[in-house]
């Protein structure tokens, strides 16, 4: 079975030995006689699947005992909506905009409090992230919101804003797994899973305790309820089964070949490979500031939009496929998520260097 090497932002690549599990439990689960994906959500074998699921992520991240973890669905693009809904108490909150998802989101809060944007980074196409100290926070702010990794644009926030004491919520979707952090640092983490952790259709959220509330607007749907979903340990209404299981693979996979601080050692690992050739290239050049790169999104350009195209046609018939750069800005863009091999990564930039010969002889 030829494989390819999978760049693709999201959905992403996910790891061979998950997917062949998968494979392996698709017509009779741990001899239950069915599939997972024909599950009563509401039966003691699925109970289980979800439960061990949320134990392993706790275990993988350390999560503290005050937070609540929830399976949820919508991606990133309803958690913009439901952070405010839920978080909202003067109607007032903070945001630093270093990308589209951010300016999304910002844009979808505004419909239900004042949204300030206290920082942004568009004024260079969002190439960069601001200056995050004395930050401009409004003193009614219910929370200071993040995009902590930009897909698009190939950005990281390698350190936190100083929220002055407000709540700081981030939306990990694209780093989440990749490296340590301290969750007690955030009031909300929420993260779509179709980058590090499994397929498209679930979404995870952390959330501190003490900010479940039934205190929501009275028009905020039933649906969009932090503490609704909480109290019925995320099986309120049939949540996305098929989704979490193989989430909950992914979690044993990475605890099984040492946890987030060796997938960390390999992200760096990988990152390093592809930027040093970026940095010493004569054909390409990365589009962001080093201080400022992303460890899961390489993005690139050459000076030549017909060269960009010809590379991404080349590199695709090599089994090196979905480089193209996002529509918005086009070039090209490596996403090299945890599931992506060293040898992947290794192969990119073999063709990387022989496609800069090639061309530069052809000059």
């Amino acid at each position: 079975m030829n494989r390819v090497y999978n760049f693709s932002a999201g959905p992403a690549v996910l790891p061979e030995e998950v997917l062949q599990k998968a494979a392996d439990q698709m017509l009779n689960y741990e001899n239950s006689g069915m599939s997972v994906m024909e599950m009563s959500h509401r039966s003691k074998t699925y109970d289980r699947i979800i439960k061990e699921a949320e134990a392993d992520l706790r275990t993988l991240m350390n999560i503290p005992d005050n937070y609540k973890v929830l399976f949820l669905q919508g991606g990133g693009h309803l958690q913009f909506s439901m952070v405010p809904l839920n978080l909202m108490k003067n109607k007032v909150a903070d945001y630093i905009v270093t990308g589209q998802w951010a300016k999304k989101a910002i844009k979808e809060a505004g419909k239900y409090l004042k949204a300030n944007k206290i920082a942004s980074s568009e004024d260079k196409n969002f190439t960069y992230i601001p200056d995050l100290n004395n930050l401009e926070i409004d003193p009614k702010a219910d929370y200071v919101y993040i995009c902590q990794n930009n897909t698009i644009y190939g950005t990281k926030f390698n350190d936190l804003p100083d929220t002055k004491g407000k709540d700081l919520v981030s939306d990990m979707s694209s780093n989440i797994l990749s490296e340590p952090i301290d969750v007690s640092k955030f009031a909300l983490i929420f993260a779509g899973a179709q980058k590090n952790i499994g397929p498209a259709g679930t979404t995870i959220v952390i959330i501190r305790e003490d900010l479940l509330t039934d205190e929501l607007p009275e028009y905020c749907p039933t649906m969009l309820s932090y503490k609704i979903h909480a109290d019925k340990d995320s099986l309120y209404n049939t949540p996305p089964t098929y989704g979490i299981y193989i989430c909950g693979l992914v979690f044993k996979h990475l605890l099984e070949n040492g946890g987030i601080e060796a997938m960390y050692k390999k992200n760096l690992e990988k990152a390093n490979l592809l930027y040093d050739f970026l940095d010493n290239s004569k054909l390409f050049k990365g589009t962001v500031e080093k201080k400022d790169r992303s460890l899961m999104n390489v993005t690139f350009v050459t000076d030549s939009e017909e060269i960009n195209a010809r590379f991404i046609k080349e590199a695709t018939e090599s089994n090196l496929v979905n480089l193209k750069g996002h529509r918005s800005v086009g070039g090209m863009r490596a996403s090299i998520y945890n599931a992506m091999s060293i040898e992947g990564v290794k192969a990119l930039v073999e063709f990387m260097g022989n496609f800069e010969r090639k061309v530069l002889n052809e000059g």
